[in-house]
Protein backbone atom coordinates (compact mmCIF):
# COMPACT_ATOMS: atom_id res chain seq x y z
CA UNK A 1 0.00 0.00 0.00
CA UNK A 2 2.78 2.21 0.84
CA UNK A 3 5.40 0.84 -1.65
CA UNK A 4 6.88 4.31 -3.92
CA UNK A 5 3.83 5.12 -6.75
CA UNK A 6 1.19 3.24 -4.49
CA UNK A 7 -2.18 4.64 -3.70
CA UNK A 8 -1.26 5.58 -0.19
CA UNK A 9 1.28 7.75 1.32
CA UNK A 10 2.41 8.53 4.78
CA UNK A 11 1.25 11.49 4.90
CA UNK A 12 -2.60 10.43 4.34
CA UNK A 13 -2.48 8.86 7.79
CA UNK A 14 -4.38 11.03 10.68
CA UNK A 15 -3.96 9.14 14.34
CA UNK A 16 -5.42 10.39 17.64
CA UNK A 17 -5.70 9.07 21.25
CA UNK A 18 -7.13 10.50 24.74
CA UNK A 19 -5.25 10.95 27.70
CA UNK A 20 -5.87 12.10 31.18
CA UNK A 21 -4.35 15.64 32.71
CA UNK A 22 -4.30 15.92 36.14
CA UNK A 23 -4.56 19.54 38.15
CA UNK A 24 -3.47 19.81 41.38
CA UNK A 25 -4.01 23.00 43.77
CA UNK A 26 -1.00 23.53 45.85
CA UNK A 27 -0.59 26.13 48.43
CA UNK A 28 2.33 28.52 48.42
CA UNK A 29 5.10 27.44 51.03
CA UNK A 30 4.42 30.69 52.99
CA UNK A 31 1.31 28.84 54.17
CA UNK A 32 2.94 26.07 56.15
CA UNK A 33 5.29 28.23 58.29
CA UNK A 34 4.80 28.72 61.74
CA UNK A 35 6.84 29.54 64.97
CA UNK A 36 7.43 26.88 67.41
CA UNK A 37 9.16 27.34 70.92
CA UNK A 38 11.48 24.73 71.86
CA UNK A 39 8.99 21.97 73.88
CA UNK A 40 6.07 22.77 70.96
CA UNK A 41 5.65 20.19 68.44
CA UNK A 42 5.11 21.45 65.00
CA UNK A 43 1.28 21.02 63.66
CA UNK A 44 1.21 19.00 60.79
CA UNK A 45 -0.45 20.69 57.74
CA UNK A 46 -1.27 18.41 54.99
CA UNK A 47 -2.08 20.59 52.27
CA UNK A 48 -4.85 22.68 53.15
CA UNK A 49 -7.53 23.29 50.98
CA UNK A 50 -5.99 20.60 48.30
CA UNK A 51 -8.32 19.60 45.59
CA UNK A 52 -7.54 17.97 42.52
CA UNK A 53 -9.39 17.62 39.22
CA UNK A 54 -8.79 15.90 36.29
CA UNK A 55 -9.67 17.06 32.10
CA UNK A 56 -9.23 14.86 29.37
CA UNK A 57 -7.71 15.86 26.22
CA UNK A 58 -8.39 14.07 22.80
CA UNK A 59 -5.61 15.12 20.23
CA UNK A 60 -5.28 13.92 16.72
CA UNK A 61 -2.50 15.04 14.36
CA UNK A 62 -0.90 13.63 11.18
CA UNK A 63 2.39 14.49 9.94
CA UNK A 64 2.13 18.17 9.51
CA UNK A 65 1.35 18.47 13.50
CA UNK A 66 -1.88 18.18 15.53
CA UNK A 67 -4.81 18.67 13.64
CA UNK A 68 -7.40 18.55 16.82
CA UNK A 69 -7.49 18.98 20.08
CA UNK A 70 -10.73 18.41 22.14
CA UNK A 71 -11.20 18.62 26.01
CA UNK A 72 -14.28 16.72 27.29
CA UNK A 73 -16.42 18.40 29.49
CA UNK A 74 -16.47 18.03 33.07
CA UNK A 75 -19.20 16.16 33.94
CA UNK A 76 -19.19 14.12 30.56
CA UNK A 77 -18.18 10.64 29.44
CA UNK A 78 -16.62 9.38 26.31
CA UNK A 79 -19.29 7.91 24.37
CA UNK A 80 -19.50 6.50 20.73
CA UNK A 81 -22.29 9.50 20.07
CA UNK A 82 -19.57 12.21 22.04
CA UNK A 83 -16.73 10.94 19.92
CA UNK A 84 -18.34 11.14 16.45
CA UNK A 85 -20.67 14.16 16.99
CA UNK A 86 -17.89 16.22 18.78
CA UNK A 87 -14.10 14.62 17.97
CA UNK A 88 -14.66 13.11 14.59
CA UNK A 89 -16.86 15.80 12.97
CA UNK A 90 -14.01 18.47 13.82
CA UNK A 91 -11.46 15.57 12.46
CA UNK A 92 -13.06 15.85 9.10
CA UNK A 93 -13.94 19.71 9.33
CA UNK A 94 -9.82 19.99 9.67
CA UNK A 95 -9.08 17.47 7.29
CA UNK A 96 -11.46 18.93 4.08
CA UNK A 97 -9.95 22.37 4.69
CA UNK A 98 -6.61 21.20 4.59
CA UNK A 99 -6.99 18.59 1.49
CA UNK A 100 -9.64 21.18 -0.47
CA UNK A 101 -8.62 18.93 -3.69
CA UNK A 102 -8.47 15.54 -2.53
CA UNK A 103 -11.82 13.84 -0.88
CA UNK A 104 -11.17 12.69 2.74
CA UNK A 105 -11.17 8.89 0.91
CA UNK A 106 -7.20 9.39 0.71
CA UNK A 107 -7.26 9.59 4.71
CA UNK A 108 -5.66 6.64 6.80
CA UNK A 109 -7.47 6.47 10.16
CA UNK A 110 -5.36 5.22 13.02
CA UNK A 111 -6.69 4.64 16.43
CA UNK A 112 -6.40 1.98 19.03
CA UNK A 113 -9.54 -0.51 20.11
CA UNK A 114 -11.55 1.41 22.90
CA UNK A 115 -14.53 1.36 23.28
CA UNK A 116 -15.81 4.48 21.86
CA UNK A 117 -13.24 3.49 18.86
CA UNK A 118 -14.70 0.39 18.02
CA UNK A 119 -18.28 1.21 18.50
CA UNK A 120 -20.73 0.79 15.23
CA UNK A 121 -21.82 4.33 15.18
CA UNK A 122 -17.79 4.94 15.08
CA UNK A 123 -17.46 1.95 12.38
CA UNK A 124 -20.29 3.50 10.29
CA UNK A 125 -19.78 7.31 10.61
CA UNK A 126 -16.06 6.60 9.29
CA UNK A 127 -17.40 4.26 6.90
CA UNK A 128 -20.26 6.87 5.43
CA UNK A 129 -17.02 9.77 5.36
CA UNK A 130 -15.35 7.03 3.20
CA UNK A 131 -12.45 6.57 5.88
CA UNK A 132 -10.46 3.74 5.74
CA UNK A 133 -9.11 2.65 9.38
CA UNK A 134 -5.80 1.10 9.49
CA UNK A 135 -5.71 -1.69 11.92
CA UNK A 136 -4.02 -1.23 15.08
CA UNK A 137 -1.45 -3.37 15.68
CA UNK A 138 -0.91 -6.31 18.23
CA UNK A 139 0.25 -5.43 21.93
CA UNK A 140 3.48 -7.50 22.37
CA UNK A 141 6.13 -6.95 24.55
CA UNK A 142 8.20 -8.50 22.63
CA UNK A 143 7.89 -6.80 19.52
CA UNK A 144 10.49 -4.07 20.69
CA UNK A 145 12.67 -6.82 21.34
CA UNK A 146 12.72 -8.33 17.50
Amino acid sequence: MFEPHGPKRLSDIVTGDETWFLFFIIPPKRLNRMWVDGQGDRHVVLRPGFQSRKTMFTVFFNYSGPLVVDILPQDTTMTATYYVQSVLSQVKSVINEQRQKVSTSRTLYLHDIAGPHKARATTQSLWELGIQVLPHPAYSPRLGTM
